[in-house]
């Protein structure tokens, strides 16, 4: 998962602006890279919005002329996926919770910023939304 940023130079500052993101915006200094800052205010807005119960919109499509693709840490994707998938077949979080066969606390601790749900967990997860679950390794996109 990946947001695009819309990135801006004024003077000897550059900013990164995430439009699909409401307020998120960030600035790198001379020698900063904005890349770095870029993916430290997305983390931090994602996560703050999962924190407060609220669903982070879905990522663009299009990238700015000039901007940057932001990849969304894997575990942190992870989250959203979930948080989305549930409300995309339209259940709370007690429905989804009775359909996988635990309680409520368990889906919405899936879907806090600071959970590491297992494969396994992620498996019955999916299975109950009538959905599978899509693990890939690829290559990084830098050459490493």
């Amino acid at each position: 998962m990946r947001y695009p940023a819309a990135i801006t130079r004024e003077g000897k500052y550059t900013y990164a602006t995430f439009v699909d993101c409401p307020g998120a915006m960030t600035q790198a200094d001379p020698g900063e890279s904005i890349e770095v800052q870029a993916v430290d205010l997305l983390e931090g807005w994602l996560e703050s919005e999962l924190a407060s119960g609220r669903t982070p919109p879905r990522p663009g499509r299009r990238l700015p002329k000039g901007g940057i693709w932001v990849e969304v840490p894997s575990l942190l994707a992870v989250r959203l996926a979930l948080r989305m998938a549930r409300e995309d077949a339209g259940l709370t979080q007690a429905q989804l919770a009775k359909r996988v066969g635990v309680t409520q606390p368990v889906i919405a601790a899936l879907e806090h910023p600071d959970s590491n749900p297992t494969v396994q967990t992620l498996e019955k997860v999916a299975r109950a939304l009538g959905a599978s679950l899509q693990v890939s390794i690829e290559p990084a996109g830098d050459g490493r």
